[in-house]
């Protein structure tokens, strides 16, 4: 191993952008304890969102004080072993989803958050950790059936994507809606029933007129006036599951001045619902086993977007990309 140091991103300070808040440092590699693993990073996800609110301080469940480390997820190749490591050999295939070990080109760890996979491809970062929130989501929050209505909002991104095939796996009729021709082309290919490209079509006219019963289970990740459309549509016991409001991460929080949302809910005995991983780790091992599974049985497909990000200088232009919604699949940066 001839490297002795190795580059990170790290946020040296709170600010409202990304971009501002973050730096690149170079720090010595550290030696290994005997049950650590040296990883050299291949591929990192980009999760725009919660990297943004991170940068702003504002994730509840997390207060980090400046500087510290970004990025969650990652798959490599195992470079150095510690003394006491006997599942993990020098070459093998890793994937890592630690927070704080993804933007970087290196990274030491525990040998028990590392998992060994068949080869270090882009793919894997789709089906951990955003597939498995997904799954969680869908079946332990949003107690997803066979033979309902399912809706998935930003449809294409990656984590909807993902969403929309397992609402396909478990026999639904499943609605997705996107922004672009390519967008629309991804979901047919998946075999969403019906797409909505919310530039040409009114969500709210189509659904109105379409389902006029309303939507069972809605998976939302975009919020503001989607989320409002959503609510008015869920069905007499529908379930509504807020997994993320991409459109109000890179902006100031909306003011919203209307009537109380119990006298939309109570009538139709129908659920909003909040989703947050770190809420439900104790499914997190079965659903990540039932994922890789499906995806290495060809039963699930994963898309990761094709513009190509490489290194750390890339990542704050990557986060910006996602944020603006103009990816399709999971966006990833390559070292």
């Amino acid at each position: 191993m001839s490297a002795k140091t190795y580059r990170k991103l790290i946020a040296k300070q709170l600010s409202q952008d990304f971009k501002s808040a973050v730096e690149i440092v170079e720090i010595p590699i550290p030696q290994l304890a005997a049950n650590q693993l040296l990883i050299q990073n291949k591929f990192a996800g980009i999760n725009g969102g919660f990297d943004t609110l991170l940068c702003r301080g504002e994730v509840p469940y997390i207060n980090l004080i400046p500087p510290f480390d970004l990025g969650v997820e990652a798959v490599g190749k195992v470079v150095a072993v510690g003394d006491n490591i006997q599942d993990f050999q020098i070459g093998d295939a890793v994937i890592t989803t630690v927070r704080g070990g993804g933007y970087r080109e290196y990274q030491v760890i525990d040998a028990n958050l590392a998992l060994k996979v068949p080869e270090a491809t882009p793919e894997l970062l789709t089906l951990m950790p955003t597939g498995v929130s997904a799954l969680v989501a869908l079946e332990q929050v949003g107690e997803m059936k066979s033979n309902e209505v399912v809706l998935v909002t930003a449809a294409a991104g990656g984590t909807g994507h993902i969403a929309v095939q397992l609402a396909k796996l478990s026999g639904n009729h499943v609605i997705g809606t996107c922004s672009t021709t390519a967008k629309m082309q991804l979901l047919e290919e998946l075999g969403c029933d019906r797409i909505i490209n919310y530039r040409i079509e009114s969500i709210q006219e189509v659904l109105q007129q379409e389902y006029p019963q309303g939507i069972n289970l809605i998976f939302e990740c975009v919020g503001k006036q989607v989320f409002d459309t959503c609510l008015d549509n869920l069905a007499i016991r529908g379930r509504l599951i807020t997994i993320g409001h991409i459109a109000e991460y890179a902006k100031k929080l909306e003011q919203v001045t209307q009537p109380r949302i119990y006298h939309q809910l109570m009538w139709k005995a129908a659920s909003v619902r909040g989703f947050l991983m770190p809420h439900y780790q104790e499914y997190m091992t079965e659903a990540r086993d039932r994922l890789l599974n499906l995806f290495y049985t060809d039963k699930l497909k994963v898309a990761v977007d094709q513009t190509s990000f490489h290194g750390l200088e890339s990542i704050p232009t990557a986060v910006e990309y996602l944020l603006t919604g103009q990816n399709c699949g999971k966006v990833v940066v390559k070292f």
